[in-house]
């Protein structure tokens, strides 16, 4: 009987696996002709065949898989992300970086406080903990957007980085927010010297795993598995992520950081030969696709229309106030005093829009329900609305803020050819 239940189950997996797949390339096919980046298209494509409309697929039943795909998806994503970034570039940038990884989430999430508390006839506290869940930016949303836009470098990595490193924050400030409401208690102290851990230990095991088992893949002298390069870059994202947590460290940093060190292998002396360097690309490439497809897919069909329903126009309005205020405050404080990145208008206008929210908010969330949190319908329905919004309208938007702002690649060249 037992044996039965499992086989049922697991076939159950495989139809949704097949599902979600399919439906996955059929999107992708739609978006090259209708130009809008795949991920909005998986993200309402998954509302649609979702309990909520069709009824085709419900990974609720199947938590401990759905963690699975939501976790590996988002910190393969994130080290693919990692992979696009230049150390040149992040050099001249890191200070807003910094800021907007800090700073710029504290001042999201309080300036959404004051926001929600006008829009919701909520507590302040309950307030504070939708501004904090809201407050990052998601680099799964990101990262894949931007691999289909090619605008400014210098833009697209700040933006990237910057999802990057303010998962810990976002996550820090809601564990304290958390802790506020369930023991009544709250300590500046603990909570900074949680981040400080999460940051170190997440940037310390990025670099370490990074370098150690590349050079296990390197053309020589160390390069016993060069044959094995798309394995060992697989392996790597999940041993940086696993040991990060278990010790305490942020584990989607280290898979950042690890994609990082993979995209800059001359810096640290590591070189491929042009076949690990391809079979590692093109492996790489297929495993964000199905990453991809699932983890928008799925969230979609884990959006609750009623609910939504429910709280629609408030919930609208405080999306509204994140795009429209609190985003442009935050870019606007976090880049005004870094000199040495020269930003320019059109630039800081672009930041100020793009802004996509997306899995690690959708997690967090998912703890808030799960716990019953005081007005924790009110907080699913804000924070669904936002990636809903963000996603559809920001990330659909992307490719014409850019062009409008002169900030896409092909832009810049005829520039760089019309001073010549």
């Amino acid at each position: 009987m037992e044996s039965s239940i499992h086989t049922i189950a697991c076939n159950n997996l495989l139809i949704i696996f097949a599902i979600v797949s399919m439906t996955g390339i059929i999107c992708s096919k739609l978006s090259e002709i209708m130009k809008v980046p795949d991920v909005v298209l998986f993200l309402v494509v998954g509302i649609l065949i979702g309990p909520s409309i069709m009824k085709f697929i419900n990974i609720s039943q199947y938590q401990v898989e759905n963690q699975l795909i939501l976790t590996f998806g988002s910190a393969f994503i994130l080290y693919l992300g990692g992979k696009e970034i230049s150390l040149k570039v992040l050099k001249n940038v890191k200070i807003s970086v910094f800021l907007l990884s800090t700073l710029g989430v504290f001042i999201s999430a309080f300036i959404m406080q004051k926001i929600v508390g006008l829009t919701f006839e909520v507590s302040t506290i309950t307030a504070l903990l939708v501004g904090s869940i809201i407050a990052s930016t998601d680099p799964a949303t990101l990262v894949p957007i931007f691999n289909q836009v090619k605008i400014n470098n210098k833009v697209k990595q700040t933006v990237i980085s910057e999802s990057a490193f303010n998962d810990a924050t976002g996550a820090i400030l809601t564990s304290a927010v958390l802790a506020i409401i369930s023991l009544g208690k709250f300590s500046l102290i603990d909570n900074v010297y949680n981040l400080s851990v999460m940051v170190i230990v997440g940037v310390v095991i990025g670099i370490v795993t990074g370098i150690l088992l590349l050079k296990l893949v390197n053309d020589q002298p160390y390069g016993i598995f060069k044959d094995f390069a798309p394995i060992i870059s697989i392996i790597s994202v999940v041993i940086a992520y696993e040991l990060s947590t278990k010790l305490g460290g942020s584990g989607y940093m280290s898979c950042f950081i690890v994609g990082i060190i993979n995209g800059n292998k001359k810096n640290f002396r590591i070189w491929l030969t042009k076949k690990s360097y391809d079979a590692d690309y093109y492996v790489a490439e297929t495993v964000g696709n199905i990453c991809r497809m699932a983890i928008f897919i799925i969230l979609g069909s884990q959006v609750d229309l009623q609910v939504l329903g429910k709280y629609f126009l408030p919930s609208l309005a405080s999306v509204l106030g994140l795009m429209f205020i609190a985003r442009p405050i935050c870019v606007l404080i976090c880049t005004i005093f870094d000199r040495k990145a020269k930003w320019k208008k059109n630039e800081i206008l672009f930041m100020m829009w793009v802004r996509e929210t997306g899995v690690i908010p959708a997690a967090l969330c998912g703890i808030i329900s799960a716990m019953k949190v005081e007005g924790y319908e009110i907080i699913s329905s804000i924070v669904f609305m936002t990636i809903l919004v963000t996603l559809i309208i920001q990330g659909s938007t992307t490719k014409l803020a850019a062009k409008k702002l002169g900030l896409l690649e092909e832009q810049e060249s005829k520039e760089e050819l019309k001073n010549i």
